[in-house]
């Protein structure tokens, strides 16, 4: 299997890539096409592919942050069982972080990750492949080491449509295990920052930016 990124929405395998993610994922989750030209040439944001006798079969998208010496996994797919996908690209994605950190002079902090909560919602379409169950995905990010941030989440929709995407939690593994909580500031900084390309937030995110920014730290709890 091959991991390879992706740069241009013209690359073939991104078509493939794009496809992958409409059979998998809501509606409101997926960028427009043409909307991936400039995240793509982005060099800060990282998108790879999964490679299997020249089918795409996974992807991760993911970025690092200079200055928060934090990541977030934007998301990963899986498009098939049995070919070892998910341990593939989070190794593979680990390896990468790893180095992008150590040139940054530092060892990650660690990073976050969106993930549904099908206990508070009961129906999720993931294009019947049984890896992006959400309960398959919740317990995996929990095996990972990751936690949930102990406040309610939303999100701006990503059709910019100014809708509150609710159901989620936002988790965050911290490479440091014994760590229990997290800055609120830095919680802050990031969602702003992450969300900057959605000029059209709704009221609820607004909300919870505000609330934030009235705690000092966030706890970690588990799933």
């Amino acid at each position: 299997m091959e991991y390879i990124r992706i740069t241009s929405i013209d690359d073939p395998l991104f078509k493939q890539m794009h496809q992958l993610m409409q059979n998998i994922f809501p509606p409101e989750e997926v960028l427009e096409f043409e909307l991936w030209r400039e995240p793509l040439e982005d060099p800060g944001i990282r998108v790879f592919v999964a490679v299997h006798e020249g089918k795409v079969v996974g992807a991760t998208e993911y970025r690092y942050y200079e200055n928060f010496n934090v990541a977030m996994t934007d998301f990963t797919i899986i498009g098939e069982a049995g070919l070892g996908i998910g341990p593939f690209l989070a190794n593979k994605r680990a390896d990468d972080l790893k180095a992008l950190a150590e040139t940054n002079g530092k060892q990650l902090f660690g990073m976050f990750a969106e993930i549904y909560d099908p206990y508070r919602v009961e129906h999720y379409e993931f294009g019947g492949v049984k890896p992006m169950d959400p309960y398959v995905r919740r317990e995996v990010l929990s095996h990972l080491g990751y936690r949930r941030l102990d406040f309610p989440y939303v999100h701006p929709s990503w059709n910019n449509d100014g809708q509150a995407v609710e159901g989620l939690d936002l988790s965050f593994l911290t490479i440091d295990p014994e760590v229990n909580e997290i800055k609120a500031e830095l919680v802050v900084a990031f969602l702003k920052r992450y969300y900057t390309v959605l000029p059209n937030k709704p009221q609820k995110w607004l909300d919870m930016i505000a609330n934030l920014e009235t705690e000092e730290t966030v706890a970690l709890k588990p799933f």
